[in-house]
């Protein structure tokens, strides 16, 4: 295990060392100042992982701990020389959090953020910092003050975005939450995206804004007929089976546009897809020409697909579509 992070203690040691030694640099400016930095800290953690033995750090360890904690000393006497350097003071409160020091790192944060009010970034760390630091790991007023600055300032931010929705729901601010949240949808990755309209769910449910109310008044974009095959028996399935009508994008990730979950029992039948069926308000099933519609029979009733599921070939529509989409299982 000590092996395992001695090249990262080697990394934020040699970096905390050459904030002391490159400390003049910052007369010539942030930018001279920041890059000599990392080029010694990367340089110091290359040359570890090409002569460091690590046999010899398995019997002695606590040097490269102690050499970290030197570095971090330096650093604050440096700090005490210059205090007005907010870029030494984020380093200093990076450096404390990676110690485990939470405390001493949210106020090296809060001398970052006095110092630099208008970086959105140093607020985000300064706020997750404090927030680290306070035993119920809640946003204070002052933390979520620095959120709603650094989201001002960079509102496409996702980090502040993100936090700024936690410290919201934490005061019971869950539509606001939720709202926020939503604008981040678009720029996330399948994946992520699904996991955040999770959370963004439970925030408009617990706003009394639940998700589902849209779709019982939303007009049905797609009618689709899903035919069940003829082999197949009501009594060979559990009762868990659950069918899903899906609408994905063309061309576009596996995660829907539109879906609907009935169960087996109620088919077949006709299902009408709408908007109020998208599972991200942000990509409705209208902001899409084409999409392919499938169906797909889940033994365990769960959206993710398994190897005993039964699924439709997927059929091409242009929207607006007329007519009946026939779904047919193999």
């Amino acid at each position: 295990m000590v092996t395992h992070w001695l090249p990262m203690l080697a990394a934020v040691a040699a970096a905390l060392l050459a904030a002391v030694v490159l400390w003049p640099l910052r007369q010539q400016g942030r930018r001279s100042f920041v890059l000599g930095v990392v080029a010694l800290g990367v340089a110091g953690a290359c040359l570890y992982l090409l002569v460091g033995n690590p046999q010899a750090a398995q019997v002695q360890p606590a040097p490269s701990v102690a050499t970290l904690r030197d570095g971090v000393e330096a650093l604050q006497q440096a700090l005490q020389r210059d205090p007005q350097r907010a870029d030494g003071w984020a380093l200093l409160g990076r450096s404390q959090a990676e110690l485990g020091n939470a405390a001493a790192a949210a106020d090296a944060f809060n001398r970052a953020a006095a110092l630099a009010p208008d970086e959105p970034g140093v607020l985000v760390e300064a706020a997750q910092a404090r927030a680290q630091a306070d035993p119920g790991k809640q946003f204070d007023d002052t933390a979520l003050a620095w959120l709603q600055r650094a989201h001002t300032l960079s509102p496409d931010a996702e980090r502040a975005s993100w936090l700024l929705g936690i410290a919201l729901r934490q005061r019971g601010r869950n539509a606001e939450a939720a709202d926020l949240w939503s604008t981040l949808l678009p720029r996330l990755e399948p994946g992520a995206a699904q996991a955040l309209q999770a959370q963004i769910t439970i925030a408009r449910e617990a706003a009394g804004q639940p998700l589902d109310t849209p779709a019982a008044t939303a007009p049905a974009l797609l009618q689709v007929r899903v035919h069940l095959p003829a082999s197949l028996k009501a009594g060979d399935w559990p009762a868990s089976t659950q069918v899903f009508v899906l609408a994905r994008a063309v061309g576009g990730p596996p995660m829907p546009v539109a879906a609907r979950k009935l169960p087996l029992a109620s088919f077949p039948a006709t299902v009408g897809l709408g908007d109020g069926d998208s599972p991200m308000p942000t990509a409705p099933l209208s902001a899409h020409r084409e999409v392919e519609v499938l169906a797909r029979i889940s033994r365990s009733g769960s959206a993710n697909r398994s190897e005993d599921d039964l699924q439709t070939a997927p059929v091409k529509v242009s929207l607006p579509h007329d007519g009946v989409v026939e779904l047919r299982f193999p």
